[in-house]
């Protein structure tokens, strides 16, 4: 029981920080924002660059990109705060248990996705935020990366109930 209530807790503790993190961006939107736009615009990057061709000027883009990035935190929130529900309540059977964590396995696989494929992989390599010393979100990114990816392979592991 205690391996099963420790992964709630996990899936509702990511919960919390896409809530967080979504919340933030959203009330206080120019903040993040400008971090966005200098990454989309490459204008922090290393001068003379070759691959500023990459980069992207359009304020009204900048705002898209930026609100499909709160929109995904918030989505990652709601997979994993109901992931985290449907799991609290089959805990008592390990079969209904491992059944139940598809909401959790997305949310956390969504986490994946949004900050390695969008901030280190696109943001960082395709317009090289890895130059800029003002607009750099790889390493945030790459720790929560670690985390989520670990708590998803904590979380798929079969639960049965002779566990503690």
């Amino acid at each position: 029981m205690y391996i099963k209530i420790s992964k709630v807790v996990f899936v509702w503790a990511v919960a919390l920080f896409a809530s967080l993190v979504a919340f933030s961006n959203f009330s206080d939107y120019d903040s993040n924002f400008k971090i966005t736009s200098h990454v989309l615009k490459m204008d922090t990057t290393f001068p003379d660059n070759n691959g500023m061709w990459r980069a992207i000027n359009s304020t009204t883009i900048h705002h898209i990109i930026y609100c499909l990035i709160i929109l995904m935190e918030a989505v990652i929130a709601l997979f994993c705060w109901v992931g985290g529900l449907r799991l609290y309540l089959s805990r008592k059977d390990s079969d209904r248990f491992n059944q139940a964590k598809g909401m959790a396995v997305m949310g956390l696989t969504m986490g994946v996705v949004l900050w390695f494929t969008g901030f280190i992989t696109i943001g960082g390599e395709w317009f090289m935020m890895w130059q800029s010393e003002v607009a750099n979100g790889q390493q945030p990114a790459f720790r929560l990366v670690v985390i989520f990816s670990v708590l998803l392979i904590y979380l798929v592991q079969s639960d049965s109930d002779k566990q503690a």
